[in-house]
């Protein structure tokens, strides 16, 4: 980024310091690597696109590299259905792409429900599409220990991670290296935090989903297990559609024989897998709940 493009950008948005060198890094290796997003797609960069706020973000630092990029939404089935008004409304430019299954389907398939050790729902669902293309993604190290190793640019199905200063070094091989599936991911606001985020955004004017005001720290995928306990246990009431169906599926596997430590109910089983515990924590803690106390046992 230019000097004055630098000045310029602060002076209209009045970014703070930290912010505005985040941006002017995230900007500089977007646009650095535009040719080579061009020479795989002539869209661009494939940009996945959630409508959650670190989406937002990473599509309005694109607009202001001034890159060529389409935006790509991968529907789950369990998408909130306020993420889905507020893109449609906002973002009418997103293409949406339908799954090959649905969540609930997908559950039943698996003989499993996901969990954040194994979140096979996010593999089939979440991350498919981009192949053969440079794609954008809005992950940030904050997020996760995992996130957190992450570098800003790397291969799918391959094991290379370089860093923005070897780029140039890295850059005919990972052209080379990808086929099939393969795809260059590039996460240009790794570094970003949640408050840097929430100032882009703010300062430039840009709506948000109504959800993040009703108390949710994220707003991806419903019954998600990197959800939080306390959003996790707001889902039955605020998508009572969605819990049905999920409750339905639920009930299949128990019918498989599924989950017979919880004695295959579906209703313990949902209660189980809200509560974000082990099994055996969980049983625990549901007995305590109900032995009667000591000052029951006088009274009777």
């Amino acid at each position: 980024m230019k000097e004055q493009e630098k000045v310029d950008l602060k002076a209209k948005y009045n970014f703070s310091d930290e912010l505005i060198e985040k941006i002017e890094h995230s900007i500089d290796i977007i646009r650095k690597a535009e040719p080579m997003a061009l020479s795989f797609y002539d869209k661009g960069f494939y940009l996945c696109f959630s409508g959650g706020k670190d989406s937002q973000c990473l599509y309005h630092v694109a607009v202001l590299a001034g890159v060529r990029f389409e935006a790509n939404m991968n529907m789950t089935s369990i998408d909130p259905p306020q993420v889905v008004k507020f893109v449609k409304k906002n973002y009418p430019d997103v293409v949406k792409h339908a799954p090959e299954i649905n969540f609930y389907d997908l559950i039943i398939k698996k003989k499993s429900l996901p969990f954040a050790t194994k979140r096979y729902c996010c593999d089939i669902l979440k991350e498919r599409g981009g192949a053969n293309t440079v794609s954008l993604t809005g992950i940030r190290a904050e997020e996760s220990k995992k996130r957190a190793s992450r570098n800003e640019l790397e291969m799918s199905r391959r094991k290379l991670s370089v860093s923005f200063d070897q780029f140039d070094e890295h850059k005919e091989k990972m052209i080379t290296c990808v086929g099939g599936k393969d795809k260059i991911i590039i996460s240009p606001i790794l570094a970003w935090t949640s408050e840097n985020v929430w100032e882009f955004l703010n300062k430039l004017g840009v709506p948000h989903c109504e959800l993040y005001d009703q108390g949710h720290d994220r707003i991806g995928c419903l019954f998600c297990p990197m959800s939080r306990v306390g959003e996790m246990r707001m889902y039955p009431e605020k998508f009572p559609h969605q819990t049905k169906k999920f409750k339905h599926a639920i009930k299949k596997l128990c019918e498989m024989g599924k989950y017979q430590s919880l004695n295959s109910d579906p209703e313990l089983v949902f209660e189980w897998y809200l509560s974000k515990r082990v099994v055996k924590d969980f049983i625990k803690l549901k007995k305590r709940r109900y032995e009667p106390r000591c000052y029951d046992k006088i009274q009777k």
